[in-house]
């Protein structure tokens, strides 16, 4: 058997739930620290270091048609979508790193 993969469709947002980014990858946890380290990007200009949501995928073509429908439906559609998974805005990424 080959190996098997894993592939992320996730939502990050600001403390204030203000803003949303959609984004894929096959890492999630390095993903998202990377968002949370870096400087001079999108999620590091708007402060977006909470994880809010995910999915996971086997396959690429997957996750990569879902992050365009996310992308492309209303604001409205992804806060529902959040509500409904994650009705508090916990940051699901909460103790995934120590923080030095």
């Amino acid at each position: 058997m080959g190996k098997q993969h894993r592939y992320f469709v996730y939502v990050m947002t600001n403390a204030y739930n203000t803003t949303l980014y959609v984004g894929v990858t096959n890492d999630l946890a390095r993903r998202v620290f990377e968002h949370c380290s870096s400087e001079g990007t999108f999620t590091a200009h708007y402060r977006l270091h909470k994880l809010v949501y995910y999915e996971e995928y086997q396959w690429i073509q997957e996750a990569i048609a879902r992050e365009k429908q996310l992308k492309a439906g209303s604001r409205e559609k992804k806060l529902q979508l959040i509500r409904e998974h994650n009705p508090e805005w916990l940051n699901l990424a909460d103790g995934w790193y120590s923080v030095q």
